[in-house]
């Protein structure tokens, strides 16, 4: 029986999107969230004395998801440093997927503090307070131009770390956040309308949920070992089928370690003549060229050697076996070359 087990590891950096931990680009990536975390932590503090001082909700909300802001940075920075220590005794992946949990966690601060501000939002419309406008109008235009050099700080981060995108969602949405208390700043001035400050913190709010959803489904993918969103395991498994000599490939998996880095495993089952060795490596060019998929284990035995392993007695081209015979349990479709492949 010929089995093999092939990890290829050269190219971890080079998985979907491009993602990279090491070295430079790391090290740049860290560079430009400090910079965000130390425009937003300075401003912050002078938002808050002036939104309780004009009595705006809106200020306040802002300062709140501010705050958030800065926290999330720093998660990411936290983060980053995990993820970039090697793989050692129990953790054989390292800790990547301490990125994925920070991106977790500002999914549901953003959440939490949308429930609160929405709370706060449709009592103060309900019952306006007092709000001085010319402060709001004031505040809001610094906190835009303060926002957008913070965005822009982290958009030159790399954004297909999950990590990164969670920092940058929380900004992007304080940006939002600071055009719609503008807005709103300019309306209580010009009409005297106080209920806009009520309504600007609602416009946040929704942004915040949208976003916040986001980034915990797309985290919650990469924890339940969900396939990326942009392949589709069952067409790839019949593309790895319809190689040549190959007769059968089951128990696929494909799954993320963390953004942007992703990895297979397959049990193959060649042509009685066919060269394991050569198919092997024609499946890993093939991952690695069309799907960016660099990290793979492959088990590719000859069709019949072992009868625990030969599945052919099913017949259609993809199908789920009532049982798998060396398996306790099924591990999803089998798939096989169509009528005309080989």
């Amino acid at each position: 029986m010929h089995s093999h087990d092939q990890h290829d590891h050269s190219g971890h950096g080079a998985g979907q999107g491009g993602h990279h931990h090491h070295g430079v680009a790391a090290d740049g990536d860290r560079r430009w969230l400090v910079i965000a975390l130390t425009l937003i932590t300075v401003f912050m503090a002078g938002e808050v004395i002036v939104g309780v001082v004009a009595g705006s909700l809106a200020l306040i909300s802002d300062a709140v998801h501010m705050l958030t802001d800065a926290v999330s940075i720093l998660l990411a920075l936290v983060a980053m440093r995990l993820a970039a220590r090697p793989a050692r005794g129990s953790y054989t992946y390292g800790l990547k997927r301490a990125e994925i949990l920070s991106a977790q966690a500002n999914g549901l601060t953003l959440l939490l503090l949308s429930l609160w501000l929405g709370y706060e939002a449709v009592r103060r419309l309900i019952s306006p307070p007092e709000v001085t406008g010319s402060l709001v109008l004031i505040t809001a235009l610094v906190g835009v131009a303060v926002n957008l050099a913070a965005t822009w700080a982290i958009s030159k981060a790399n954004r297909t770390s999950l990590n990164v995108e969670g920092a940058f969602q929380h900004i992007l949405t304080d940006l939002y956040a600071f055009i719609a208390t503008l807005i709103a700043g300019a309306v209580i001035v010009t009409t005297g309308f106080a209920r806009a400050d009520a309504i600007a913190s609602l416009v946040v709010v929704a942004l915040m949920l949208r976003a916040g959803f986001g980034l915990v489904r797309d985290s919650g993918r990469i924890f339940l070992e969900a396939a990326p969103v942009d392949i589709d395991p069952n067409d790839l498994g019949d593309r790895l089928a319809a190689v040549g000599r190959v007769a059968e490939v089951h128990d696929l998996h494909l799954w993320q370690i963390t953004s942007g880095q992703s990895a297979l495993s397959a049990h193959i089952l060649v042509v009685p003549d066919g060269d394991c060795h050569a198919v092997r490596r024609e499946l890993q060019r093939m991952l690695r060229n069309d799907y960016r998929i660099t990290h793979t284990t492959l088990q590719v035995d000859h069709l019949g050697e072992d009868p625990d392993t030969d599945l052919l007695h099913i017949t259609p081209r993809r199908s789920t076996p009532p049982t798998d015979p060396h398996c306790e349990e099924p591990h999803g479709p089998i798939h096989r070359p169509g009528p005309h492949e080989h």
